[in-house]
């Protein structure tokens, strides 16, 4: 009797199928991201499998025995994330073998993000696996798979120009900052959050000529740290409301699963300060501002797909590099998928 080789696979969602609401909803931290994997270790035919999971994607990448593994692998994302089968349905996208081999290479090169050529990307993916590999959720065909897909990455950035410029979500939220306010010296920024691409802001704004630059943290030493990169001042978040008084620019992101900077929170700060504009830029998924504040007289604000227009605004510069990406990742690919058709063939991955 003849049998049917095991499936390799790419399911999930991304700005590309879903909208901010949706992502938030898809967007999993440490306990769901635990939940998960034990829910996928008790799928029967799931053979291996490493989660991407960042603020604009959750992308579960795997070896199945048999494509009847599938409906449990929604189910699992389903029953950890609370979104309804049909929320599911009109996000989640599902790739095949070669398919997956080509999406993983876009999406590690930075060819797949909201903000195209940006740097971050890479790093995320090289964690997912290194979580995966510590975890012995992979095997012999994953593992063959992430180490071309960081080659291929690697590639990529060392021999076409499609990064130049370390672009990133907080250059893109620093330029239009600095479309706003034209030279930045005298600008009062307020930065909340002290992570990874909080201390990004802080030095993408110090690179623009900011020198006004206030960060807020949860934790007050994190905020202290990043502060001082910029020679700027550190604020614990309850001090957010004289913070808001004064601030022409704020840019939040934060990991937090509730609003920041609520309706409540910025219209009490406005009401401390003369009537000039705020700017608020939400870089956080799920989101750190809520969207009423948008509703609020002198107040705008930008989220992430907002920052993703204005950066779709530079691609054009970028197509011939986006094209020589895509030759390279094709080739690689094609290269690449005859050796994972023969593992998914073998009695290993059966």
């Amino acid at each position: 009797m003849a049998t049917h080789p095991a499936i390799l696979f790419q399911l999930g969602a991304s700005h590309h199928t879903a909208p901010l609401a949706v992502r938030e909803r898809l967007a999993i931290d440490a306990a769901r991201a635990s939940d998960l994997a034990t829910r996928l270790g008790q799928i029967a035919g799931l053979n291996e499998f490493a989660l991407v999971n960042t603020c604009n994607r959750v992308e579960l990448y795997g070896v199945v025995s048999t494509s009847d593994a599938f409906p449990a692998l929604h189910a699992a994302l389903g029953a950890v994330t609370g979104c309804t089968p049909a929320e599911l349905d009109s996000a989640v996208t599902l790739r095949q073998n070669h398919a997956a081999i080509g999406h993983l290479f876009a999406v590690a090169s930075g060819l797949d993000s909201q903000i195209v050529g940006e740097t971050e990307i890479l790093g995320q993916v090289k964690q997912a696996y290194d979580a995966a590999l510590a975890q012995h959720w992979t095997g012999p065909v994953l593992n063959r798979v992430f180490q071309k897909t960081f080659q291929a990455a690697k590639h990529i950035r060392t021999n076409t120009g499609i990064g130049a410029g370390q672009i990133s979500i907080a250059t893109v939220a620093v330029d239009l900052a600095g479309r706003i306010f034209g030279e930045l010296a005298q600008t009062k920024i307020l930065v909340v959050g002290a992570g990874d691409i909080g201390l990004k802001t802080v030095q993408a704004f110090q690179s623009r000529g900011a020198t006004a630059i206030t960060v807020a943290s949860r934790t007050l030493a994190k905020a202290e740290e990043a502060a001082a990169l910029a020679g700027g001042w550190a604020l614990s978040l309850a001090d957010l409301p004289v913070a808001i008084a004064e601030a022409d620019i704020i840019a939040s992101s934060t990991s937090s699963p509730d609003f920041i900077l609520t309706r409540e929170l910025i219209a009490a700060g406005i009401k401390r300060r003369p009537a000039r504009p705020l700017f608020l830029i939400d870089l956080a998924l799920p989101r750190d501002v809520d969207p009423a504040t948008a509703e609020l007289a002198n107040v705008f604000l930008y989220n992430l797909d907002d920052l993703a227009e204005i950066a779709e605004e530079n691609l054009a510069q970028r197509e011939a590099e986006v094209a020589k990406c895509q030759a390279i990742l094709a080739d690689r690919t094609a290269a690449l998928w005859p050796q994972v058709a023969h593992s998914l063939n073998a009695p290993h991955a059966s």
